[in-house]
């Protein structure tokens, strides 16, 4: 399919309409997790203009599918300070409150703590680039899908569901048309599918619901392809965990976190 100039096309200051890239792969009417948690992000990264006070954990939590359509960000400083504050934000969609955030910036200190950092794990090579082929019953108008490139190492959306998904993934277009994205912006649009390429059961049969998404940032990525080691833990109850390690050559970047609701469709 012809991909969308970006996930979402300026109309005013933090004011945006969301493009096809951004649907959900079981609702067309619904944006996936990813876009929507990166321009929270975004919102959080414009109340600073200072390049080394950075976000260290960012939570995202969604109060139910959210809609196509207008979007609005805003955000603000709630707890400031010189080392570490902490920011609050918000998404409306058509001026209805759709998700939240709450970001922790921590001030970078460059290069003081090289010496102790541990050489990076060798990664699996880059897969050569194929046919992405994704789940059973995902209509062919799912924009977000094909607007990453996914090159699995271990597992794939058309496999059976193992649990464990270890692949290489890179964004293809801008998070606002006309905007250079940031790096961890980047990152975020790739985190929320965490749960989608680890699930643990059919998706054709069982939800997993995550509604909420916790990044825990050690490093800003340093390149455009990042690996992702994913996994879904389940409970007993009804109830499980994705989460996930996200690398590049250069180490480890963040951690994310997903709890699961896990019910039969």
């Amino acid at each position: 399919m012809n991909l969308p100039e970006a996930y979402y096309l300026p109309v005013g200051d933090d004011t945006f309409e969301s493009t096809a890239a951004t649907t959900s792969p079981w609702d067309l009417a619904a944006q996936h997790g990813g876009p929507p948690s990166a321009l929270l992000a975004r919102a959080v990264d414009r109340t600073t203009d200072d390049p080394g006070f950075t976000i260290a954990r960012l939570t995202v939590d969604m109060l139910g599918a959210i809609p196509q359509g207008r979007v609005r960000t805003e955000a603000e400083v709630v707890r400031p300070g010189r080392r570490v504050e902490m920011v609050a934000a918000r998404l409306y969609v058509d001026e209805r409150l759709a998700c939240t955030a709450t970001a922790w910036r921590v001030r970078e200190d460059r290069e003081s703590t090289r010496h102790l950092v541990e050489p990076p794990a060798e990664l699996p090579p880059l897969p050569e680039a194929e046919e992405t082929a994704f789940f059973e019953g995902v209509p062919p108008e799912w924009g977000y899908g094909p607007s990453v490139d996914w090159r699995f190492v271990e597992g794939g959306f058309a496999g059976p569901a193992t649990g464990r998904a270890r692949l290489w993934t890179r964004v293809r277009i801008p998070l606002v048309a006309g905007e250079e994205t940031a790096p961890l912006h980047r990152l975020v649009v790739v985190a929320d599918s965490t749960n989608g390429v680890s699930a643990r059961l059919p998706l054709q049969e069982w939800w997993s619901i995550p509604n909420t998404l916790t990044v825990t940032v050690e490093r800003v990525p340093d390149e455009e392809w990042m690996f992702l080691d994913a996994a879904t833990d389940l409970s007993p109850h009804g109830r499980g965990a994705a989460h996930a390690t996200m690398s590049d050559r250069h180490g480890v970047l963040a951690h994310v976190a997903q709890p699961l609701l896990v019910s039969p469709r």
